[in-house]
C-alpha cells in the first residue's frame, strides 16, 4: 500500500513515466487525432501505455490529459467533453496503477495570454483550471503535475488557483530551451524561488530539451530552493527526418544521465518526449544502483549484555592501535585480480609492508567489474605476507543473510579491518544486466556489524562472543548535497563507525571545507589520495566520478605535459603535494595504485614512509 506522496518522496528518489504521445503515436494513431480524446474513444490503447511503463518500473505514472483542458480541447470541437475526458483518463491510470503505483493528473498550459493585472484573465484561467483538476480528482489522482509552462507568471497563478481548492500536492515545471532559460528568459533558478514562494511541494523542468541541458539548469535550481526537484527531459533534440521528428538519444545514454540528475540533487526523475518505456526501464537501473533500500534493523539491540567483555579498538588490529595512539597512518589501495591468480597482490602488499605501509585496502567489486572476491584476496594477503588489511564490504552483491555469514566468517579468520561501503552500481561494470541486491545500505550493514562487535546476532540472540571489528566507513567531501552527506555521515557515526576514509581528494578548497563542517567529529578522518597519471585521467574524475572535483589549475598542469611520462610524473607530485597539504588536518592517507604500478603509491608517500 502507497505511502502518502510527499512522505515517500521525503525518502527515496521517484521514477516518473515517459512519453504519451510517443507511445501513441508509434501505435498507429496520426498527429491530427486529439490524444487526450482517445481516454473515451479507444481506452484500451491508453491502459496498455500505462501497464507498459508500470512493468517497466515507474513509482508514479501521469494521466492522459496534458492539453486536456477547455482552451486545448476547443480546436477539436471536444470542449464540453472536459469533465468526460480528464475523469476517463484518470481512471485508467488508476487501474493500471494499482495499490502500489502513484497516479500524477497531467495539467498543461492553456493557450490563455496571461496578463495578472487583469481579473478578468485571472478568472478565465480559474474556471479552465479548475474544471480540468476537479475532474481529475474525481478520477482519484494522488497529486498534480503541471507540466511544459513556458510562462511562469501563468504557471504561478495555476498553483495559487491549486492549492486554495485542493490539499494535493503539487509538482509545478517550467520548460527551457537551449540557452538554458525559459521562453521568456526566465533563469531556473529565478523561477524556482518564486514557485516556492507559492506553495509548490516540487519544482521542476521537462521538455524541449535533453538530459545535457536539463543537467545544467538543475544545478543552478539546487542551491536556491529547498523544494525537492523533478527533472524530465525530452529524448534528446529531434531531428527531422523523411518529415517526422525522431529523438535520436538511446535508453542507455537516459540511465547514465538518470544517475547524473540522482547525484545533483534530482528527488524525481522521468521522461518526455521521444521517451519510451526501454527508457523508464534504464532509468529504473540507475535509481537502484545509486539509492539502495534503507533497512533499518530497529530491533538490534544498542546495549552490551552484563558480563561480556568486549576489545577495545586499539586492540582490534596494527592499523587500529596506529590511529590510537595518534600516529599518521598510510594505506595503499590493491584492486583485486581478473582472474584467480593472487601473486602479483601478494607481492605489491610484501613490497609495500617493507617499505613501512600500515595497512592495504581491498576494494569489494570495485566499479562492478568481474574481479577476484575482496575477503579471499584479504585473506590470502593476511595469511601470506602478514600485512595488516582493510576489506572492503560492499551491499550491493549480496543480501543480508549472505553478507552476516561473510562478517562472522572474516571474524573467524582474523581479519579485523573493515570499510563498509554501498558500492558502485553494476551498470558501470562488466555485467550491466546483473541485478544489484542492495538489502542494506552501508548505514544498516554498519549497524549490524556493531550489533555483532557488542555480542548480539540480529535477532537479539547472544552470540558464543563478540565480534572483533575495527568499522570504517566512507565519506565523500566533494558531495553536491554536503548537507545530505553530513547527516548520513553522522548517521554511520551512531551506527558504530570508527574511522572513515575520503573519496579523492584534488580541490583543496573543497577539502577544507569539509574538514571545517566536520570540526569535532569523534572519530579519525583518513583522506583518500588518487595519483593523476594522464590528462585524460584528470578529465575523468573531473566529469565522471561523482563528488571529485579537479580544479582547473590542476588539469591545466596536466595539459601543459610534453609527453605521457611527464604526464604521469606530473600528477605523482600533485598528489604528493596534496598529501603534504592536507597532512596536518587529518588521521592519515589511503593512496591509490593506478595501473597496479606500486611505485606510484611509494612515490606519492615518499616523504613520509
Amino acid at each position: 500500500m502507497r505511502k502518502p506522496f510527499l512522505e515517500a518522496l521525503n525518502s527515496q528518489v521517484l521514477l516518473f513515466d515517459g512519453a504519451m504521445g510517443t507511445e501513441i503515436y508509434a501505435r498507429g494513431q496520426f498527429i491530427n487525432v486529439c490524444y487526450d480524446g482517445l481516454n473515451l474513444s479507444n481506452p484500451s490503447l491508453i491502459r496498455e501505455v500505462h501497464e507498459e511503463y508500470v512493468r517497466a518500473g515507474a513509482d508514479v505514472i501521469e494521466t492522459n490529459t496534458f492539453a486536456a483542458n477547455r482552451v486545448k480541447l476547443k480546436k477539436y470541437g471536444l470542449e464540453d467533453s472536459v469533465i468526460a475526458i480528464n475523469e476517463a483518463g484518470a481512471r485508467l491510470a488508476r487501474e493500471a496503477a494499482g495499490e502500489d503505483i502513484y497516479v500524477a493528473g497531467s495539467m498543461g498550459p492553456g493557450e490563455l495570454l496571461l496578463q495578472p493585472e487583469k481579473k478578468e484573465a485571472l478568472a478565465a484561467l480559474e474556471a479552465t483550471v479548475l474544471e480540468q483538476a476537479r475532474a481529475l480528482v474525481n478520477g482519484g489522482i494522488d497529486l498534480f503535475l503541471l507540466e511544459t509552462f513556458s510562462d511562469v507568471n501563468q504557471l504561478v497563478e495555476t498553483v495559487r488557483i491549486l492549492k486554495r481548492h485542493f490539499d494535493l500536492p503539487i509538482i509545478a515545471q517550467m520548460t527551457i530551451g537551449e540557452d538554458g532559460s525559459g521562453v521568456l528568459g526566465t533563469e531556473p533558478g529565478d523561477f524556482a524561488r518564486r514557485l516556492e514562494s507559492v506553495g509548490a511541494d516540487v519544482v521542476g523542468l521537462n521538455c524541449t530539451v535533453g538530459p545535457k541541458g536539463m543537467l545544467e539548469a538543475l544545478e543552478q535550481m539546487t542551491p536556491v530552493t529547498r523544494c525537492p526537484i523533478s527533472i524530465m527531459p525530452n529524448a534528446g533534440l529531434p531531428q527531422n527526418i523523411d518529415g517526422r521528428n525522431i529523438y535520436l538519444a538511446s535508453a542507455e545514454y537516459f540511465g547514465e544521465y538518470a544517475r547524473h540528475f540522482i547525484n545533483a540533487g534530482a528527488r524525481i526523475i522521468g521522461g518526455c518526449c521521444g521517451t519510451t518505456p526501454e527508457f523508464t526501464k534504464a532509468m529504473r537501473k540507475a535509481v537502484v544502483s545509486l539509492q539502495p533500500r534503507k533497512i533499518r534493523i530497529e530491533t538490534l539491540p544498542t546495549e552490551t549484555e552484563a558480563g561480556v567483555e568486549l576489545m577495545p579498538s586499539r586492540e582490534k588490529s596494527p592499523f587500529a592501535a596506529a590511529l590510537a595512539d595518534g600516529r599518521f597512518v598510510t594505506t595503499v589501495e590493491i584492486v583485486p585480480p581478473r582472474g584467480s591468480n593472487p601473486e602479483k597482490a601478494l607481492e605489491q602488499s610484501r613490497i609495500l609492508k617493507e617499505a613501512g605501509v600500515n595497512a592495504v585496502n581491498i576494494p569489494d567489486g570495485p566499479r562492478a567489474l568481474s574481479r577476484m572476491g575482496a575477503q579471499y584476496l584479504s585473506l590470502l594477503i593476511h595469511q601470506q605476507t602478514g600485512m595488516d588489511v582493510i576489506q572492503h564490504t560492499a551491499c550491493r552483491d549480496r543480501n543480508l543473510l549472505g553478507m552476516v555469514g561473510d562478517l562472522l566468517g572474516a571474524d573467524a579468520m582474523g581479519i579485523r579491518n573493515l570499510l563498509i561501503i554501498t558500492g558502485d552500481p553494476p551498470k558501470m561494470g562488466s555485467f550491466p544486466d546483473a541485478t544489484a541486491v542492495f538489502d542494506v545500505d552501508s548505514i544498516g550493514l554498519t549497524s549490524v556489524a556493531s550489533t555483532f562487535n557488542r555480542g548480539f546476532d540480529l535477532g537479539g540472540n547472544t552470540l558464543p562472543a563478540p565480534t572483533r571489528f575495527f568499522l570504517g566507513v566512507g565519506v565523500n567531501p566533494g558531495a553536491i548535497d554536503l548537507d545530505h552527506e553530513l547527516k548520513r555521515f553522522r548517521e554511520k557515526i551512531e551506527a558504530g563507525a570508527e574511522y572513515a576514509i575520503t573519496q579523492p581528494v584534488f580541490d583543496l578548497q573543497i577539502f577544507n571545507r569539509f574538514l571545517d563542517r566536520i570540526e569535532g567529529i569523534s572519530i579519525p578522518v583518513i583522506a583518500g589520495i588518487w595519483p593523476l597519471v594522464s590528462l585524460r585521467n584528470a578529465e575523468f574524475m573531473n566529469n565522471e566520478v561523482p563528488g571529485a572535483s579537479v580544479p582547473d589549475e590542476i588539469i591545466e598542469r596536466m595539459r601543459r605535459a610534453a609527453s605521457r611520462d611527464e604526464a604521469r610524473e606530473i600528477g605523482l607530485n600533485i598528489a604528493a603535494e596534496t598529501v603534504e597539504a592536507v597532512r596536518s588536518r587529518v588521521a592519515g592517507v589511503q593512496v591509490s595504485m593506478p595501473f597496479g604500478n606500486v611505485s606510484f603509491p611509494l612515490h606519492v608517500l615518499k616523504n613520509i614512509l
